[in-house]
């Protein structure tokens, strides 16, 4: 089930915030969520319902035991054991086919693959269980003693299969006691109607554009840089969209949940960008990974050494395959290039062409990111790089859904932009201002629906990861 389905939007939501609203006292309430969670992930994945209710169990019993327990060994073992737990289980179902595949390669294509789906949303919530145990093994955080909370904290719909990471201090003292009001119900409202509306109304039509074209046997001529593009706007409303409807629906329920995105296009370097886009998994890698192998307190070898095992393992978590893997190498050297070799000649750029330059290396990022062969991916670049002439227009002239979608490109590129944010900044204490911002909202949210009534392909990307 996605948010933008008919199914969630018109059933399953209204009936959860009616029994959410029915109920009385946290702990009620609590359990309300945590029940419908597990059916709305259940909608899906009915037999990996049971996978997530063992992590749930045994990251709770690791939780109490660390708390029980004052020697250093034993606290170290225990973390050892729920890693081992936890990361395994993601190696097991996100990479298990991935090493036999490559092994195949080397020992030859006899190796037995494994028939496992891919459990949804399996990298989110266990990132969101790590970052509980990490913090209570480093006493960061106090133990969860109930499981209840524990399990609403890991389960909790709106952001249980793809984010953003909301790490468990965030939230915990929300879990034991929360307070929901008219005016958080009402933004959450505005902000769901919007994310809607980026996910439907935009990423949708750029999908439109970029899939025909990208997934075609030839790379049709002229056809790269639309594609491109289009995709590079599809991939942000689509995630970011699905931020913005999970931190809405948290407000529904009381819980406010960290921003995920804050318009990374608009970044003037590769590292703005990264603490732009998807904040909550930057600032894991950064808080778990980066700083605990020595961040940038250390010879400038060593840190270069973290930025590619950080950025590795970033490419990795994306998915099963060398695209990823490439993808994350291409943002650890653009890293260590902007921080080592090109740190002063950037500086010495105006600031429209380091957004400018910024774009064209995200945008070369995105192609890796989306074409999952090697020679697809080369294909892409090389087309960019040596454009066909005329090649574009014959292609429009001969797709006309693709053509009819071409009209969303200049509302998607303006809303990669804060001028809304400005706008809102600007005319927010004037007198119909706030009137104004819900009755757009609720434009959004009606041009949505009537979308939706027709779409036949609605996924988000970050599903599969």
């Amino acid at each position: 089930m996605v948010f933008s389905s008919l199914t969630f939007l018109l059933l399953f939501l209204p009936l959860t915030l009616l029994c959410y609203y029915l109920a009385r006292g946290v702990k009620a309430r609590n359990l309300v969520l945590c029940l419908f969670s597990l059916v709305f992930y259940a909608w899906g994945e009915p037999v990996y319902v049971l996978l997530m209710l063992g992590s749930i169990l045994f990251n709770y019993c690791i939780g109490l035991a660390l708390g029980k327990t004052a020697g250093k060994g034993v606290r170290r073992a225990l973390l050892v054991l729920a890693l081992a737990v936890n990361l395994g289980a993601i190696g097991l179902f996100k990479y298990g086919n991935f090493v036999l595949e490559n092994l195949g390669l080397l020992f030859g294509p006899g190796l037995p693959r494994l028939s496992l789906a891919l459990p949804l949303g399996i990298s989110f919530y266990t990132f969101q269980i790590l970052s509980y145990v990490l913090d209570v093994y480093h006493e960061k955080t106090p133990v969860q003693s109930s499981l209840l909370r524990l399990a609403t904290y890991i389960v909790l719909f709106p952001q249980l299969v793809a984010g953003p990471i909301v790490r468990y201090e965030e939230i915990q003292s929300q879990l034991q006691s929360r307070r929901e009001t008219l005016e958080d119900f009402t933004e959450g409202l505005r902000r769901f109607a919007i994310g809607l509306g980026k996910k439907v109304i935009l990423a949708n039509a750029m999908a439109a554009i970029a899939d025909p074209i990208l997934d075609s046997a030839v790379l049709p001529p002229g056809s790269a840089w639309l594609a491109a593009v289009a995709y590079m706007l599809q991939i942000y409303f689509d995630f970011s969209g699905y931020s913005d409807m999970a931190i809405g629906m948290g407000r529904f329920f009381g819980f406010r949940f960290s921003e995920n995105f804050n318009y990374p296009y608009a970044a003037d370097s590769i590292t703005e960008f990264w603490r732009r886009w998807h904040i909550s998994l930057s600032s894991w890698f950064r808080d778990y990974v980066y700083f605990p192998l020595g961040g940038s307190r250390c010879s400038t070898a060593r840190n270069i050494l973290n930025l590619m095992i950080v950025w590795t393992l970033t490419g990795l978590w994306h998915g099963a395959s060398w695209n990823f893997v490439l993808w994350g190498l291409y943002y650890g050297v653009l890293l260590i290039l902007e921080k080592y070799v090109l740190a002063g000649l950037i500086r010495r750029l105006p600031k429209v062409l380091r957004r400018v330059l910024t774009l064209l290396a995200v945008l070369a990022g995105w192609v890796i990111f989306r074409q999952t062969s090697l020679p697809a991916i080369g294909e892409c670049l090389r087309a960019m790089l040596n454009p066909t002439a005329g090649g574009l227009g014959s292609y429009l002239a001969a797709n006309a859904g693709v053509l009819e979608n071409t009209i969303w490109l200049i509302p998607a590129v303006i809303g990669c932009f804060p001028l809304g944010k400005y706008l809102t900044r600007r005319f927010s204490g004037r007198k119909g201002f706030g009137l104004l911002r819900s009755g757009w909202a609720l434009l959004v949210w009606l041009l949505s629906l009537s979308l939706l009534l027709g779409a036949t392909y609605n996924p988000f990307i970050y599903f599969r990861f």
